[in-house]
Order: structure tokens, then sequence, then C-alpha cells
């Protein structure tokens, strides 16, 4: 289904039945990235997975503003609105999960539940945020003065994303079919936008949630792992689950685990008993 706000058309899958679970994919991904949990999670959740702004069939304006992580919260909150939704479960995966958690801080009634995986409150002192800006502005540069595939290549090959080389030849060919099929000037404007270096820093605001949060990180994600533990310490009601075996993109490296533990939480078991 298809949703307009402010003039933006949003791609928005939907899946199951139950309490309703938003989904929010990571950088170069989109609503597929969820797919494979239709049959598991759709049992007991209704699961709405749009297309991030920039990203997949949803749209990618040319307005640098309407990128920021708030207005893209925003967005997602007029989504809801506009499907009568009145509260969901989130979880996010890594730029999703900034999402996820600026969605939770600015509209704290709307969240029942929230799930992190591999993701960040972004970082604490503006000289850091000064020097990540420059990085993702150059990466948007490069992503808009060359062809995908050059951008895709590059991407592939960061250390954040070295575990996923273990992945099957299949598995690797259908990630990469999915990173070429956005637009660039849909990526530069998220990397601008909605970068670690742009969005604020919620830091200070964890203390602040009131829902039950679950952080997953992967063990051999070790800048995450380390994220994640400083998070733990703030949050009420955080609980911090590792996931052996995974990197930084869990959902796909350890899918079953993944699966599992996530269900288990929005369910309320403890120990795989509910």
């Amino acid at each position: 289904m298809n949703v307009l706000i402010d003039e933006i058309r949003y791609h928005v899958e939907l899946c199951g039945e139950g309490f309703p679970l938003l989904l929010l994919h990571g950088f170069t991904g989109d609503a597929s990235t969820w797919f494979p949990f239709c049959s598991e999670w759709g049992s007991q959740s209704k699961l709405i997975m749009p297309d991030i702004i920039g990203h997949g069939k949803t749209e990618s304006p040319g307005e640098l503003s309407r990128y920021q992580i708030e207005s893209a919260a925003h967005d997602v909150n007029g989504i809801l609105d506009k499907m009568g939704v009145q509260q969901v479960d989130v979880l996010g995966y890594s730029m999703g999960g900034r999402l996820a958690l600026t969605f939770a801080i600015l509209f704290p009634d709307k969240v029942r539940k929230l799930i992190l995986e591999s993701a960040s409150p972004g970082l604490a002192t503006e000289s850091e945020r000064e020097i990540r800006r420059m990085k993702d502005t150059e990466l948007a540069n490069f992503i808009m003065e060359n062809r995908m595939e050059s951008f895709v290549d590059y991407w592939e090959g960061i250390p954040l994303f070295e575990t996923m080389k273990r992945l099957s030849p299949a598995a690797k060919v259908a990630i990469r079919k999915q990173r070429l099929s956005h637009l660039p000037n849909g990526l530069a404007g998220s990397l601008i936008g909605m970068g670690t270096g742009s969005q604020p820093s919620w830091w200070e605001s964890l203390d602040q949630l009131s829902c039950e949060v679950l952080l997953l990180t992967g063990e051999l994600d070790q800048k995450f792992c380390m994220i994640a533990e400083k998070m733990s310490k703030v949050i009420k009601n955080a609980k911090w689950d590792v996931v052996k075996n995974s990197g930084h993109a869990i959902h796909v490296e350890e899918r079953e685990k993944f699966g599992t533990i996530v269900s288990d939480f929005l369910l309320g078991c403890v120990k795989g008993h509910c």
C-alpha cells in the first residue's frame, strides 16, 4: 500500500494479524528485509513495514530537510495515524534502530515495546558529530558522482559487514540486488539527514524511556556491543541480549535465533517459557 504524508508517497508492506509491530530497516535496505519473519511473527503481530524515506519504493525528494531523522519520525507517526494505529511495538535495525529510538522519544505514548538491533543513540559530542557529518557528506557525494555499483562495492567491503561474507552466495546476491535498487539521491539524502552526525544525541534522553526495551547486538560486533552495554546501564527497563556467532546484521546472519528472541520478547516469555 501507499500512504501520502506531507506530499511524500510512502510505500508500506503489511502482513500478519495481532498487536501492531512496526519494523524499520537499515541503510540500503527496504521493507523486504523483514519478509522472512512474516510467517513467524505474523501469527502474533500485524507487521507494518515501511520503506524509509529515500529507500525502496518510497519517494526520494530533493529537499534535504525531509530526510532529517526527526522529520522521518514524524512521517512514521503520520503513517500510523492514517492507518488508525494507536500504539505499536517497534523494531529497528542500525539506521532504522536510530529512527525507532527517535520515534520512541518523540512519541512515547505510541510505543509499547522497543527493540533496537545494532543501534546507537548517536554521538555524544558536537566535535564527534562534526567529523561524522563531513564523512557522511563525502560518501553522499561519492554516491551522486559514481555508479551505484561503485558505492555498493565500497559498502560491502567496510569492516562493519565483514561477517556477512560468510553468508551463502544466494543470500549475498539478494542483498546486493536490494542495495543496487535504490536511487542515488535517496541514499545520499539519507546519509546527510539521518546519519549519526546529523541526528541529535539521545544519550541524555535514554532515561526518559518508560517502555520495555530490548537491545540486541552480535558478539562479533564489538563497537555496538560497547554501545549497548552503556545504553543498558541508563535505560530503566532495558534487557541486553548478545547473539553468538553474529556480527552487525543479526536478522540476516542468525535469522532463526533473532526471530525467536524477538518473538519471546514480544510475548513476554522468560527463557523460552511463556
